[in-house]
């Protein structure tokens, strides 16, 4: 299963993968928005997307918005530094399927992308 991990920070996208690749996932890296409209484009095979929300050029809820425009239902992971109520709400309507703060626990994020993948 190829998961698209988008993230600014060389370092969290290092951490996430490791964790993800443990687990048998096959990982895409981006780093921010447009890079990663730029991967998906060129990697239809994948089947889940954890994304960072505060990132340079396109943001993790305007990559979401953009996802959605273009008709694709891909399950999204937020993986962010940020809590606020507003930016969860806004990233739930726009289909995110859960919010993991940073730093976040591997196992977590591992059983949730398993559990995202599993009808895939």
């Amino acid at each position: 299963m190829n998961v698209l991990v988008i993230d600014d920070s060389l370092m969290v996208r290092q951490q996430v993968s490791r964790a993800l690749t443990a687990a048998g996932f096959t990982i895409t890296e981006a780093g921010d928005g447009l890079d990663a409209l730029q991967k998906l484009a060129s990697n239809p095979a994948t089947k889940l997307v954890v994304c960072d929300v505060n990132m340079p050029r396109m943001s993790g809820i305007e990559f979401l918005e953009r996802l959605r425009q273009d008709g694709s239902t891909l399950p999204v992971v937020m993986l962010t530094t940020e809590g606020q109520p507003e930016l969860i709400q806004r990233a739930k309507a726009l289909g995110a399927k859960g919010w993991i703060v940073k730093p976040f626990k591997p196992e977590l994020l591992v059983a949730a992308a398993k559990k995202l993948t599993a009808a895939a």
